[in-house]
């Protein structure tokens, strides 16, 4: 089952400043930075794909458990692999 309904540009936004985020990090690595500013970068990171993890849930959430017109089953399945997604990301 897709995730997302249309690609979405606000997603893939995300995930492009995420990717500059972590070269960020890579960079700061490379020139020998200071422990601190390596971690507030690393914290930045997870910050942002905390986020974005909320908004795929979210959407996820609404096209594949909530949505009007879902048979059961569907619900089901959108719930299990919900669940599975959270127990993975949680560990």
């Amino acid at each position: 089952m897709p995730h997302l309904s249309s690609p979405s540009s606000d997603l893939v936004a995300r995930v492009r400043r995420i990717g500059g985020q972590v070269s960020a990090i890579e960079r700061a690595l490379d020139a020998g930075a200071e422990c601190e500013k390596v971690l507030h970068l690393a914290a930045a990171v997870r910050g942002a794909v905390n986020g974005l993890m909320e908004e795929i849930i979210a959407e996820h959430l609404e096209e594949h458990v909530a949505a009007p017109g879902l048979s059961d089953a569907d619900r089901t399945r959108g719930a299990q692999d919900l669940l599975a997604v959270i127990r993975r990301y949680s560990k």
